[in-house]
């Protein structure tokens, strides 16, 4: 490694809003898109298990791209490495909105999922190193409020854009966002570089994407091949060995992709594991939800936006609210709380009928975004506050790898167990002597809809003991770096 070079000082509010407009943005390019695949159905006469890989492909890039944050960030500094990640992304929204055919905008979402997945551990990790330890938790705050407000106003941002022009308009919004992003981090985030990398894991980052490819194929196909088919098999086996093979990697070369021991961390692994399963039922209700409204229930995009915007505002409007009440409770209260709204609203909402109240669905939305939101911000900052300031880059892409991934993979898995569950429901219906095709579609529908906001319930409730485990931190290794 060559010599570091510390950085200037910097002001939180300055740097605060450099971060924040690249990470809402962010966050607005999943939930328009997730509110607008019905429509995307439409438009190119796809099926759902197309469609839903505008999401299923960003997120899965987001969680292949983030490993390489640590290396490109110690190699030409996280300030740059934010820039060309927002020039990047900006690009992608364009080709998206002149995508021409279902496939074509897959493979650009892949492309804008890419380079949001650098963006994201590089925003988190420029709070860490260079903002001081009393600054951060309120930082963290700033930075989930910034990720939880765009799905909070996307759904009826896009419900809006969509009724009153097209889906082309969720992408090339983007641009002028894009363009004063890059604007804020070249001027507000200082240079600097603690370390720089001598050498690239080729091959760990060649086993990870493998691995990752591999299952998340297995697991949204595997509802339609068939779980003991060969395919799906051999898919899963060829993803577990890639994985053996790139932890054993990780763990024995001297420049790794993704620095696997903070994982020995074991405050920072038990964060880890409660940050996916919330990310796992953050993502699954947000993919859910509007399938139910629109498909089941009939209603418009807009409306879907409006009846889901008071939920999706109170995550949003709680974050900031959180990192003050950090210090005060600590992250075991507040997790454990979370978690526990998160399974009552999961609960509450796999009892839904074709005819539930739109006034029920908000009320337990609201409650489980609650519960998503006074958990995620100190998942992340517990994990975070007593890794080494040299491993905080390593830190924050590890973190930001498994948290997409898990969304991925919620989206990729959920989507298969919607249709292995429906499926079930219908041919139970058909034996029952019923025989109209509409009403065997909503109620074999609403049934999948339900068992899989079961599954949810169950999944956030295994983080309930581990959340018991995480105390107050007694204080960190190292403080953030020192100004000039």
């Amino acid at each position: 490694m060559r010599e570091r070079e510390e950085p200037r000082a910097a002001s939180f509010w300055p740097l605060m809003s450099a971060i924040f407009l690249g990470s809402f943005m962010s966050g607005l390019s999943s939930s328009t898109v997730t509110i607008a695949i019905p429509e995307l159905q439409r438009h190119f006469g796809a099926g759902l298990p197309l469609i839903q890989w505008t999401l299923t492909g960003f997120l899965l890039a987001m969680g292949t791209s983030a490993p390489l944050t640590g290396y490109l960030g110690g190699r030409f500094s996280f300030k740059w490495l934010y820039v060309a990640s927002l020039v990047g992304f900006t690009l992608a929204s364009v080709l998206c909105g002149v995508a021409w055919d279902a496939r074509s905008l897959v493979a650009f979402r892949i492309l804008q999922g890419a380079f949001c997945g650098v963006m994201m551990p590089a925003t988190m990790t420029l709070i860490y190193q260079l903002l001081p330890r009393g600054q951060q938790a309120m930082a963290i705050g700033l930075w989930s409020l910034s990720t939880m407000l765009a799905p909070a106003l996307g759904p009826a941002f896009a419900g809006w854009l969509i009724t009153l022009g097209n889906w082309r308009w969720l992408f090339f919004v983007n641009v002028p966002l894009g363009l004063a992003a890059v604007g804020l981090a070249v001027r507000m985030i200082p240079f600097y570089r603690l370390r720089i990398p001598e050498s690239f894991d080729l091959p760990g980052l060649l086993t990870v994407i493998t691995s990752t490819v591999s299952l998340l194929i297995a697991f949204s196909q595997g509802g339609s091949w068939g779980w003991s088919s060969g395919k799906t098999v051999s898919l899963i086996a060829l993803g577990a060995l890639s994985l053996v093979v790139f932890t054993l990697r990780e763990l024995k070369t001297g420049a790794p992709l993704l620095d696997l021991r903070v994982l020995a961390n074991g405050r920072y692994l038990v964060t880890s594991i409660i940050s996916s399963i919330i990310t796992l039922n953050l993502y699954s209700g947000g993919f859910l939800m509007p399938l139910f409204l629109q498909r089941v229930q009939g209603v418009t995009p807009l409306e879907t936006g409006l009846i889901l915007l008071p939920a999706s505002l109170a995550m949003a409007l709680i974050m900031p609210l959180v990192g003050r009440l950090y210090g005060t409770f600590g992250p075991c209260t507040l997790m454990t709380v979370g978690i526990l709204m998160i399974a009552g609203g999961n609960h509450a909402l796999s009892r839904l009928t074709p005819e539930i109240s739109h006034t029920y669905v908000l009320w337990w939305m609201l409650v489980r975004n609650v519960g998503i939101s006074l958990s995620t911000m100190p998942a992340s900052n517990a994990g975070m506050e007593q890794i080494p300031l040299e491993q905080s880059g390593h830190a924050s892409a590890i973190g930001n790898w498994l948290r997409n991934v898990f969304g991925a993979f919620s989206i990729a898995i959920f989507t298969s167990l919607l249709s292995t569950f429906g499926s079930r429901e219908a041919a139970a219906l058909m034996s029952q002597g019923m025989t109209e095709p509409r009403r065997i579609e909503l109620l074999a529908f609403t049934a999948g809809i339900n068992d899989v906001y079961g599954v949810g319930m169950v999944i956030a409730l295994a983080a309930l003991p581990l959340s018991l485990a995480v105390r107050k931190s007694p204080g960190v290794i190292e403080t953030p770096v020192e100004a000039r």
